[in-house]
């Protein structure tokens, strides 16, 4: 019963969510409601003229003439009825191209849109490839469901209700047997499709978007595949999750040719029924030979459309199934929203205050910060040390506004964060990662991501002050070099470079550094620790140190510890205090007693 409520609830989740974007078109439903439902009334009436060529063939010996003139006028009405019927499915299907089309850019537009502004968390937990699958199988679906209901669905219940109309002011029981049949058939078909077919297909989609999800999660990990020669155990692990999608599709497609099987049996007992019906009127001498023609020819437009009607109630119970991911993609709520009176923030000196900010993860019961207040004052170089866990890399999520508060507020030059634009605030903060992400861009464009505006002098000066441009310049194409998926093809050390290039360019007030060097070679770690010192002079910098050597020369050090700052001053002053500052430069075996060095590069 469970189950049966949630497949309806999906159908109408999906059909509102369909409708709403419908109202963003009105002119081209309109059109395609319009011209469909008349092209399908010329298919209602064309049996009525069929017959009445049958009546006048049958009585030409009478009057030849007579019969001739009625023939050629059933001929003509045939004829225009076909003529219409064209010119009518011509533009319904000029309609459908553009409204499909825009609504399937809208859709997508939006999904993504909702995407990108989604929790961390969210994607952290979410496969990339599973998301994309979720989008361009849902874009595919509108198509799908456009055909179905305007094209399909619409002039079929128009064929049933007119034929039974006219054929039941003629004859009411015909009128009767073909509305009864008819709704007891799209009743039994609706009935197939969602409570026996839809709860198959929704497990058999869970499956395939896990397919999508395990293969980009490999493949987007293969160096690490090749690294361990695993490729193996990869075939093994994609095997093991296609077997699994190979029998829940297998188990839908065999509910699939099931139901068929079943409307096939009732559309074999509709067409006894009409015809066995037509035949009583003739022998009781109500119908003429053309009258049963008339029948015979409405039935076999009925038969038809009756067939679709089951395969277009399953299209559409595919269409529902290939949407709900979709669906449930606009109803996710964007992870950190912006309040409806939100206005741009404006940074000029980048003071940062932690105003008694209390903030605990989701689903976490104790607070990570409890009444943690702070000041980074403008134009300070402050580090963050700690263990893992500690909340360094939180503090500096927050004022990013990845997270919202739970309780207090963070000011920036005095102004709340939570009441500001998010895109303002972060076009003013620039991140240099500790595994920097760059797009399967140009050089050139990965550098000026911050700036797209940036001329090339622009982004060589940035490039020479990050230590990027020598390298760059050596690689065959310069700074139009592709630089592969997450920047693959550039080593390490590289790809820091050109992230420190990136926020070289932004020229932010504020700096946020997230230790860059601890995995690479000693030459590529002195260049970029020279970027670093650079891109530092003159901007309020946070630095998240895992290598201690890296903060002597800061301003000002602040440890944290569960959530809590525990100690916070000089480098020289936290180390002769011996407390757990001390102890994590001891722990690192690092000799750091002596007073520390000008340029931080020297380390």
């Amino acid at each position: 019963m469970k189950q049966q409520k949630k497949s309806g609830d999906a159908t109408r989740d999906v059909l509102r969510f369909t409708f709403q974007h419908w109202r963003e078109e009105p002119r081209y439903v309109v059109l395609i409601v319009v011209t469909m439902m008349v092209s399908t009334l010329a298919d209602v009436f064309m049996p009525v003229f069929a017959g009445r060529l049958v009546d006048a063939i049958s009585m030409g010996g009478n009057d030849r003439d007579a019969a001739l003139h009625a023939a050629l006028v059933a001929f003509a009405f045939m004829t225009g009825l076909g003529l219409l019927m064209i010119v009518m499915r011509h533009l319904a299907f000029y309609g459908i191209v553009e409204l499909t089309l825009c609504v399937m850019g809208r859709v997508a537009q939006d999904a993504f849109a909702r995407v990108q502004r989604f929790s961390t968390d969210w994607h952290a937990n979410s496969f990339a490839g599973s998301t994309v699958r979720k989008i361009t199988r849902g874009m595919w679906a509108l198509d799908l469901m456009h055909d179905t209901l305007l094209l399909a669905l619409l002039p079929s219940l128009t064929v049933l209700a007119g034929s039974m109309i006219v054929l039941g002011l003629r004859w009411p029981v015909m009128g009767v047997v073909i509305g009864v049949s008819a709704l007891a058939y799209i009743v039994m078909t609706g009935f197939l499709a969602t409570r026996y077919v839809a709860p198959a297909a929704r497990l058999a989609n869970a499956w395939d978007t896990r397919v999508g999800g395990t293969l980009a999660d490999a493949l987007s990990c293969n160096p690490v595949v090749k690294a361990f020669g695993a490729e193996i155990r990869e075939d093994q692990r994609l095997t093991w999750v296609l077997r699994k999608w190979q029998s829940r599709t297998r188990r839908l497609w065999q509910r699939g040719t099931n139901s068929g099987t079943v409307q096939f049996i009732a559309l074999l007992g509709i067409r006894a029924a009409i015809i066995g019906t037509a035949i009583w009127l003739w022998w009781d001498n109500r119908a003429t030979p053309g009258d049963l023609a008339y029948v015979l020819t409405t039935y076999f437009v009925i038969h038809g459309y009756l067939r679709d009607v089951g395969m277009h109630i399953n299209n559409l119970r595919r269409s529902v199934n290939d949407m709900e991911e979709l669906v449930e993609i606009h109803r996710e709520r964007v992870g950190v929203p912006d309040r409806p009176d939100a206005k741009p923030i404006r940074i000029s000196r980048g003071e940062v205050a932690f105003d008694h900010v209390t903030f605990h993860y989701a689903g976490h019961d104790t607070p990570l910060y409890r009444d943690l207040s702070l000041t980074i004052r403008a134009g300070e170089r402050v580090g963050l040390v700690g263990p893992s866990g500690s909340g360094k890399t939180t503090l500096v999520k927050l004022i990013q506004r990845l997270y919202d508060v739970t309780g207090g507020k963070i000011l920036i030059d005095g102004q709340n964060i939570a009441q500001s634009e998010q895109a303002s605030l972060r076009a003013q903060i620039a991140i240099v990662q500790q595994e920097p992400i760059l797009f399967h861009r140009t050089l050139a464009e990965n550098i000026a991501y911050g700036r797209p505006g940036a001329s090339m002098a622009e982004i060589e000066r940035a490039a020479r002050l990050a230590n990027a441009h020598d390298f760059i310049v050596n690689l065959p194409k310069g700074y139009s070099t592709l630089v592969g998926e997450r920047g693959v093809k550039l080593s390490g050390g590289e790809r820091q470079r050109v992230a420190i290039a990136r926020a070289f360019l932004a020229d932010a007030p504020i700096l946020i550094l997230d230790e860059a060097t601890s995995a690479l070679d000693s030459e590529s770690e002195v260049l970029i620790q020279q970027a670093m010192e650079r891109l530092m002079v003159g901007r309020t910098s946070i630095v998240i140190a895992h290598r201690l050597s890296t903060v002597r020369a800061l301003d000002r050090i602040l440890v944290f510890d569960k959530g809590r700052m525990v100690e916070e001053g000089d480098h020289l002053t936290l180390y002769r205090k011996g407390g757990l500052y001390r102890r994590l430069c001891d722990h690192q075996g690092l000799d750091l007693a002596k007073a520390p060095r000008s340029d931080v590069a020297a380390e």
